[in-house]
Order: C-alpha cells, then sequence, then structure tokens
C-alpha cells in the first residue's frame, strides 16, 4: 500500500492516496531534471525573474483552495494557511526582484596583478527534501532560490502532503516552467538513498526535519561527495528578563509556542523566566494556555486545532507523561482532547530536571515548557544548554541589555522583543544539532551556486 496519503488529522479520515514511483520512474525523472538543466541553466536571470512573478500570481489567485488542502492533510488552522501562504507569494517575488542583482559577477579586490571577479554559476540538478509542517513555505524558500540560480529540483515532500506536493509541481507547469525544472517525486526513503541521492546528476541535497534524518543523508550525500544544506529543528529558548515586559511577553510566548499547533522548528519550546517575575509570569501565562479551545481548522476563528497525525500527538504524549511522571508540574492541559487521535490539549509544564525526555529532546507540539533562573547569567547557560542552537527570542524593556544577553546564546537567530518569525529577506538556519547552511535572504542563493573564479593576466 502506499505511503503517500491525505489523512484528515481532524477526522480520522484517508481522503486520498497517490502511489509511490518506481525505480524507472524515478530514473526517468532524474533524467528529464539534468536534460532540463542544460537549457534553464542558460536561460538568463531575467527570464527565471519573471516565471518567479508569474509562480506568485498563482499562488495568490488560488490562495483559498492551497489552504484548503494543508488543511485536510495536516490541520492547518485556515487564517494560519492563508498567512503561510502569503509568506510564500513574498518569497517568490523577492527571488524574482533580488536575483539578478544576487547572481551578478563579484569583482576581487586587490589583487596583486590582472583582474578577477566571481561567477555564480548554477549547480546543477538538486533534491529538495522537506517536512508536513508548512508545506508550502518550505518548498518556497529552498525551490525559489535554486530555480532563480537556474538550478533544477527535485522535490520529495512529506508522505502526509501528497496533494499539496503535487498542487506546486502544477502551479510551476502553469507558470510556464519548462518540463523538468521542477518535479514532485513520491519516493521512498530507500530510493532516497539507492537511487536518487548515487545518481551522478543530482549535485546536492537540502533536507528540512529531524536530526536523525539529517545525519542519515548528510552521510549519504557525503559517500558521494555532494553538498547538502539542512535544517534540523531545534529547542529555542525564550527569555524574560524584566517585569515591564511581561504583557509582552506573555503573548509574545504564548503565539511563540502555540502557532501551527506548536508544531515549528523556531518556536518557543523553553520559556526561561528571572525568578523575581516567575510566579506573575507562570500564572498569567497557564491562564492563557488554558484559555485555547481546540477547533476545526476549517472554521476562520481556529487559531489551534488537531495535530498533524495521531502518531505525531502519541509521540508528543510520551515526552509529557515522561516529565509528569519524574514530578514536573502541570498548569495546563497534559494529555489527549476527548475527541483523541490527532487533538491533544494545550499543556504547560514547569518543574522539567535534566532527568527528563523533555529537557534535552524538541517536544514537537503544543507544549510551553517554563524555567525558573535567578539571573542572567543563569538564563544564558540554561538557554546554550542544549544540542540545539536554531532561534532565540529575548524579552526585556531595555533592547541593549536584550541585545546583550541574546548575543551570548549560541543560536543561528536572535529575535528582540518577539517571537522567532521568518520573512522573505531574513535569512534562516542555526548552528550545532540544528543543522548547517542558510536559506532565505541573499544567503538562499550562496549554498547551491558555483562561484566561479576568473582571472586576466597582469
Amino acid at each position: 500500500m502506499t505511503k503517500y496519503k491525505v489523512t484528515n488529522p481532524a477526522t480520522g479520515q484517508v481522503e486520498k492516496e497517490f502511489p509511490e514511483h518506481t525505480d524507472d520512474q524515478l530514473t526517468q525523472a532524474i533524467d528529464q531534471a539534468g536534460e532540463t538543466f542544460a537549457t534553464w541553466s542558460m536561460t538568463s536571470p531575467d527570464e527565471r525573474a519573471t516565471l518567479l512573478n508569474t509562480v506568485a500570481d498563482i499562488y495568490e489567485r488560488r490562495t483559498d483552495e492551497l489552504a484548503e488542502i494543508i488543511g485536510r492533510e495536516m490541520g492547518k488552522p485556515v487564517k494560519q494557511a492563508r498567512g503561510e501562504l502569503g509568506i510564500v507569494v513574498d518569497i517568490y517575488r523577492y527571488y524574482a526582484k533580488n536575483g539578478p542583482t544576487y547572481l551578478e559577477n563579484e569583482p576581487v579586490e586587490d589583487t596583486k596583478s590582472g583582474s578577477a571577479y566571481v561567477q555564480n554559476e548554477p549547480y546543477g540538478v538538486l533534491l529538495g527534501i522537506m517536512p508536513w509542517n508548512f508545506p508550502y513555505y518550505q518548498v518556497a524558500r529552498f525551490a525559489a532560490p535554486n530555480l532563480m540560480i537556474g538550478n533544477t529540483v527535485l522535490l520529495k515532500h512529506a508522505q502526509i502532503c501528497p496533494e499539496s506536493a503535487q498542487a506546486m509541481e502544477d502551479i510551476f507547469q502553469e507558470a510556464g516552467f519548462p518540463i523538468g525544472a521542477y518535479t514532485n517525486i513520491y519516493a521512498s526513503n530507500e530510493q532516497v538513498a539507492d537511487i536518487i541521492i548515487p545518481n551522478p546528476q543530482v549535485q546536492g541535497v537540502s533536507l528540512t526535519g529531524s536530526d536523525r534524518a539529517g545525519s542519515a543523508v548528510a552521510a549519504k550525500a557525503g559517500e558521494y561527495v555532494k553538498k547538502v544544506v539542512l535544517e534540523l529543528g531545534g529547542n529555542d529558548p525564550f527569555l524574560v528578563l524584566d517585569r515591564d515586559i511581561l504583557p509582552k511577553a506573555v503573548k509574545s510566548a504564548l503565539i511563540g509556542r502555540m502557532g501551527n499547533a506548536g508544531q515549528a522548528c523556531n518556536a518557543a519550546k523553553r520559556i526561561i523566566v528571572l525568578e523575581d517575575i516567575y510566579d506573575e509570569f507562570v500564572e498569567q501565562l497557564s491562564e492563557a494556555v488554558n484559555k485555547l479551545e481546540l477547533a476545526d481548522p476549517a472554521d476562520e476563528d481556529t487559531f489551534i486545532g488537531p495535530m498533524s497525525s495521531a502518531s505525531a500527538a502519541d509521540g508528543l504524549h510520551e515526552q509529557v507523561q515522561d516529565a509528569i511522571t519524574q514530578g514536573a508540574t502541570v498548569h495546563a492541559g497534559g494529555d489527549f482532547d476527548s475527541r483523541g487521535g490527532a487533538w491533544y490539549q494545550p499543556t504547560m509544564l514547569t518543574g522539567i530536571t535534566k532527568d527528563m525526555r523533555a529537557y534535552s529532546e524538541e517536544l514537537f507540539g503544543p507544549v510551553a515548557m517554563v524555567y525558573k533562573v535567578k539571573d542572567e547569567d543563569e538564563a544564558v547557560k540554561l538557554a546554550n544548554d542544549t544540542p540545539y542552537g536554531l532561534s532565540a527570542s529575548v524579552m526585556a524593556s531595555d533592547a541593549d541589555r536584550a541585545r546583550r544577553v541574546g548575543g551570548q546564546i549560541q543560536t543561528g537567530m536572535v529575535f528582540i522583543n518577539e517571537p522567532a518569525k521568518t520573512s522573505a529577506e531574513l535569512p534562516f538556519g542555526g548552528v550545532k544539532q540544528s543543522g548547517v547552511g542558510r536559506e532565505l535572504g541573499r544567503y538562499g542563493m550562496d549554498e547551491f551556486v558555483n562561484k566561479r573564479l576568473i582571472k586576466f593576466a597582469g
């Protein structure tokens, strides 16, 4: 039976199934991507920009339809789905506008003799392996810059998002991209490892997912000396440093942790609060979390719906129960909703200790953990006591203080007085086990590009 299917997490019903590609079909797709690269890579940046703008136009026109698809696939509330699609449109327009400039030759200064410059040339056929939590956005931040560069893309999406995966390929075709420039593939993990990555036409791999998946893909790519970009999640700290910022901090922590049912790699997973305001913060945040109501993702007013799948909710529940049985205090939630399945109550825990799984593992769901620390030094020490390093938020009425504290956190992104967020122009990526490389902004066009030196004799 195929593993690519739409299972509505709100109902548990399988609504659509999509057949996996055979080995021969995958080989044909790679060959087509290779053939298309030979011509697509020779088109002008302005031609590519025009097509990317057309893609953005189609996303805008089909927003309601596309939002409804991911509501059924992974339970995203419709208003948040439209918000995701708005960012997607911005990403395609950003690279259409700025991509030609980013691809211009770069002069090499202070050469000892003659002159030199660096060309930004296409890299080749690329494989993208994308997750389910932001089905359109994750693809856009990989596909847009690389198609702008002149690369061609094979896209393996999550198995629970086959309908949105097909819709994206259809959009590229409707926009006028040549066959093979962007190809959706329904491949198994085994096919990725045995057929796609070893193929000499495939020059690089970008994966967004777990650190376990990233390690496996990086090892296989390394075996064939192929470049990788890895975004592998996080256990992001959210620091609250003074009383004056408290109302804003509570609201930001709630949104930063519970948006998308807590299923975001850069969500505010570990909330770290100074002891003199800890009790007030816990009281206010627990009140806010307890007021959250799980509702139908198709409802316009829904903020939080089901998790992406029953299996995801089961895994989260095991982590929560491990903490509770070892002494963590439950201030809200802590169990499945009465509907069961993928419906998990918004949860808030305190008293997390190092012997609990929740201390070091990423909790990918609607669970806020609040820690008490005595001072800034302890806050920074706790923030850095994780194998991950994706993003951090620092809340303080004194922005200079927040900047100073944020500068001590080992992470790829720091947000001052706001929850972590994303935008087309902001580089996205982390350090440590959160991955390697950057996406979005100018840096998103510096990964899979051949920086070719051209030197003229003096």
